[in-house]
């Protein structure tokens, strides 16, 4: 049977479900309106540990630990794990599966890791190569200002366009057989360069590459935005979800009151002044782990389309006026049970 359908995306022919979700958050998302939705919130920014980065790979240990408790499994039942963060090197994935013993696909898609690594995942299910897969990432708000921009204690002004890289993390647990909510399509996007060079302003970066993606997967598939219960994007905050809303239009497509973006639900951006909202890998991946795949597992939702969006930058491609590339990666949740 033929998997690939249009130009981008995969139908799947064994759907893999999952069986289990967790997330991890610090301070700030404890203080919003999703936090109900977390596993684990701490008011500690290093988590037990002496440094940031120290943090974010604690942050990723526990969350896996927690998908693992929730499954009623032990790290030895794992056949991969595919993961990712912000730090150079993947340092946040790498350091904390060191004792895990668990092979180990590192993945770099910046804020679209959680969608990269769930699509990854569910192609080596419907394959048949293997029977239980994590895919998680995080993000931590100090190490990525750090690396990105301004040390904290530096105390810089942040632009109108600005976005809060989040301190969580998000780990789903994916099987080829099981009870829980399936993926039952992948498009894999592409890189978009709009010529952005402002990296301050990660929304209007990436909406461009969630725009394409999203065009392709209801090209592909013979959708449109109305056929789904929610579209999820993340993250673009307010900025770059209205940019996406406004390139369809010129489209003639309405995107809808089904269409939010991760990077606006995590926070409360007047109360909490998060100028354009949240952003990170574990912006989406902490939204998708708790409060998305809750309200599927409570039926709210039975078709949920997910697509973390990803800037491709560095701060050696910054310093030298490099323009930002986007990416975007879908995959399509559905609830058959």
């Amino acid at each position: 049977m033929e998997k690939k359908i249009g130009g981008q995306t995969l139908r799947l022919s064994h759907p893999p479900a999952i069986i289990a979700c967790a997330n991890i958050g610090g301070k700030q998302e404890g203080e919003g309106p999703l936090a109900d939705y977390f596993d684990e919130l701490s008011e500690d920014s290093f988590f037990g540990e002496k440094t940031w980065e120290k943090a974010e790979s604690t942050m990723q240990k526990r969350v896996l630990n927690r998908a693992l408790e929730k499954a009623g499994l032990r790290a030895k039942d794992v056949d991969f794990v595919f993961a990712g963060d912000l730090l150079n090197q993947c340092i946040g994935s790498s350091f904390s599966l060191r004792d895990f013993g668990i092979p180990f696909y590192g993945l770099y898609g910046a804020c679209s890791t959680m969608g990269e690594s769930l699509a990854l995942a569910s192609l080596l299910l419907d394959g048949g190569f293997g029977k239980i897969i994590a895919a998680m990432t995080s993000s931590h708000f100090c190490t990525a200002e750090r690396q990105y921009r301004m040390p904290v204690p530096y105390g810089n002004q942040r632009t109108p366009t600005a976005q809060w890289t989040a301190t969580a993390a998000g780990c789903s647990l994916l099987a080829a057989g099981g009870k829980g909510p399936v993926i039952t399509h992948v498009t894999c996007g592409k890189v978009i360069d709009k010529g952005i060079c402002d990296a301050n302003n990660m929304g209007a970066a990436m909406a461009p590459a969630a725009y394409d993606t999203l065009s392709a997967f209801f090209q592909d598939t013979q959708t449109s935005p109305g056929d789904y219960d929610l579209i999820a994007t993340g993250d673009l905050g307010r900025l770059g979800h209205d940019i996406v809303v406004d390139l369809f239009r010129a489209d003639g497509i309405e995107m809808g009151e089904n269409y939010t973006d991760c990077g606006l639900l995590l926070y409360d951006l007047k109360q909490q002044d998060m100028h354009c909202g949240a952003s990170g890998c574990g912006c989406s991946a902490s939204v998708l782990n708790g409060y998305l795949l809750r309200q599927m597992e409570e039926r709210s939702w039975k078709k949920l389309l997910f697509a973390p969006t990803g800037a491709l930058l560095s701060p050696t491609s910054s310093f030298q006026g490099e323009s930002v590339p986007g990416i975007c990666h879908a995959v399509l949740i559905e609830q058959r049970s």
